[in-house]
């Protein structure tokens, strides 16, 4: 009985009060890899907040290369401009 009470707390919806407070637990540099990790593949984690992880970690290189290759970008514009035949002092 108690796995199945178990397994229907873990399907219920997160409240917003659980929401807040696990945006504030990502908030933190390091820790918020190590959580969303432990989040993603732990059986005891509520359904919602696992799914949450799973996404947060799968876009998280994704957005780290986009920021690379914007700064990357804006570098290369930046020591393009003296270059520039219209550049003048």
């Amino acid at each position: 009985m108690n796995g199945n009470n178990q397994i229907q707390s873990s399907n219920n919806p997160m409240t917003t009060k659980q929401w807040i407070f696990t945006n504030l637990l990502l908030a933190i540099p390091i820790a918020n890899i190590v959580l969303l990790f432990i989040w993603a593949f732990s059986k005891n984690t509520n359904i919602n907040k696992k799914n949450y992880a799973k996404s947060c970690l799968i876009l998280m290189p994704i957005r780290f290369f986009i920021g690379l290759f914007i700064i990357f970008v804006i570098v290369v514009l930046l020591y393009s401009v003296p270059d520039s035949p219209y550049y003048t002092i």
